[in-house]
């Protein structure tokens, strides 16, 4: 079981990409289109063109990881409201988002409750001695 936590990032690719890529052509992917830093140990995650087939692509200090799943039936549900990173042609993910991704959830659908929030301390007016007193 894959599990996507701790400090790295995680970035989608908008477009489809040729899913008969290697660790080395995707790495390249990421330095010249998307002008990130492939070894900087962040996830890469890229779709192919019939949405049933993710890379998932990361360095790990000795060697590039590259995980592959293609389905058999159904496509991959592509989350639409991720923030787009400006102008690398990608999206952050959060791992939860990989994580129902990769487990075929589509989160377009999903519904998200009010969470409580508590509400920040109230101040109160710092008392000024006044102008009178000895």
């Amino acid at each position: 079981m894959l599990t996507f936590g701790g400090t790295r990032r995680i970035f989608l690719a908008r477009q489809a990409t040729d899913m008969r890529k290697g660790c080395a052509s995707l790495a390249a992917v990421v330095e010249n289109a998307f002008g990130q830093d492939p070894y900087a140990g962040d996830l890469f995650v890229f779709i192919g063109k019939h949405k049933n087939r993710v890379k998932i692509v990361a360095w790990d200090r000795s060697g590039f990881w590259l995980c592959a799943k293609r389905l058999e039936q159904g496509t991959f549900a592509v989350p639409t409201g991720a923030a787009v990173e400006d102008g690398t042609g990608t999206m952050t993910l959060s791992p939860a988002q990989i994580q129902m991704l990769l487990e075929g959830i589509d989160v377009h659908r999903a519904t998200y409750h009010a969470q409580y929030h508590r509400p920040p301390p109230a101040v109160t007016p710092s008392l000024s001695p006044s102008a009178g007193a000895p």
